[in-house]
């Protein structure tokens, strides 16, 4: 934890400070953020980074040391009458603090707090405001080392996603039996090869299993891969060592030579989805304007309601990348949530639209990393179809 960083967010946003609560271990970020050792919490504890100052905590008589690991005063309480004058001293002064809290849990990822110690603590008079932007900071932003280990594993990963291509292309070809399964194990395997880790998938869906965005093969579930067959890989991985970051993609491919009509309209309506959330991101960008996450989804979901087939794009545009392929940072979402946090500096995240019909679903999914004056795709963009 570096108490001066954020104490200038702290200060950049405005705020009088942030407070930090937790009991039963439910807010992994605060413990991230603290750097703070993870300890079962029977008892609630909290701890106040003011804006200027020193910062201290609360914490209960029944468990001492909480926050013995974390700088400034700890005021022990028991009784819930002491917890509340605790709190009092703790927020002195404070005018406008930001807790792990949503309103109207807009933004799901970090409303983390429940509503009644929200209330506790806007009994002390001071007003509790979302600290989103401050976890974006915090939790989103890239070193330079976590983006060249992210350009590695998308390196890798494309090569992985090549020859699970040309595996299945030489099975069908053939007539040689080939499950979604296989698939699922070739990539697997290559991840390993190529000395990385996922945390599970990756997604191989054929036909109507590729319209599922979440569907994913396993010994219980699987669908052979024939020809004249629609096939979907949606596949993540990081370098396999401390601090890496995931690379994450979705390509299509057709089982033959002639994919319909319908195959190839959709991708093109798919990838032209994608390709004006790109748009609209690099402009704002280079041009110096302010971006939120629910704009690039704007952007993509206005490209295909245009061509009719907006009841067909069920999930958002894109979602967060870091040391979790679901990171804390912004989410390209005007649909599951309004997610008005700025797309920032040095934070990536992808770029994913789909339309899923009955028969067949298409998603195209690449990544952005915005640097500080510049966007860009970190891997290779699919044009067409891969015909198989």
């Amino acid at each position: 934890m570096d108490i001066a960083k954020i104490q200038d967010e702290l200060r950049a946003q405005k705020l009088d400070g942030w407070l930090f609560f937790d009991h039963h271990q439910r807010d992994p970020l605060a413990y991230r953020v603290l750097g703070l050792p993870a300890r079962m919490a029977t008892r609630r504890w909290y701890y106040f980074i003011p804006a200027k100052g020193e910062p201290a905590g609360l914490e209960h008589r029944v468990e001492p040391g909480m926050l013995a690991s974390l700088p400034g005063e700890k005021i022990p309480y028991s009784s819930w009458t002491e917890q509340g004058d605790g709190l009092r001293k703790l927020l002195r002064g404070a005018r406008r603090i930001a807790m792990q809290y949503s309103p109207l849990c807009a933004i799901p990822y970090v409303a983390m707090v429940d509503a009644g110690t929200i209330e506790l603590v806007r009994g002390t008079g001071v007003e509790v405001v979302s600290s989103a932007e401050l976890i974006q900071a915090f939790e989103a932003r890239w070193s330079a080392e976590a983006l060249e280990s992210h350009m590695e594993a998308g390196r890798r990963v494309d090569g992985v996603r090549a020859a699970a291509f040309e595996f299945i292309r030489e099975r069908t070809r053939n007539h040689a039996p080939l499950q979604e399964l296989d698939v699922k194990r070739f990539v697997l395997d290559g991840f390993a090869k190529g000395g990385m880790i996922t945390d599970h998938g990756p997604i191989v869906g054929v036909n109507g299993n590729a319209s599922n965005p979440h569907y994913e093969p396993d010994e219980q579930v699987t669908s052979p891969i024939r020809r004249g067959d629609f096939v979907l890989l949606d596949m993540w991985a990081k370098l396999d060592r401390p601090g890496a970051v995931y690379y994450d993609i979705t390509w299509t491919g057709f089982c033959g030579d002639q994919p319909s009509d319908s195959m190839r309209n959709v991708f093109s309506v798919v990838t032209g989805a994608r390709d004006a959330a790109i748009q609209r991101v690099t402009e704002a960008v280079s041009g110096g304007r302010a971006l939120c996450g629910y704009e690039v989804d704007d952007a993509a979901r206005q490209f295909i309601n245009s061509r009719g087939f907006g009841t067909y794009f069920t999930h958002r545009t894109g979602h967060s990348i870091g040391q979790e392929v679901h990171g804390n940072g912004a989410n390209m979402d005007n649909l599951e949530t309004h997610d008005d946090r700025r797309v920032s500096p040095w934070t990536c995240f992808s770029i994913e639209p789909g339309v899923y019909l009955p028969e067949f679903g298409v998603r195209s999914e690449v990544n952005m990393f915005v640097g500080d004056r510049e966007a860009r795709v970190t891997g290779e963009i699919q044009r067409e179809l891969v015909l198989l």
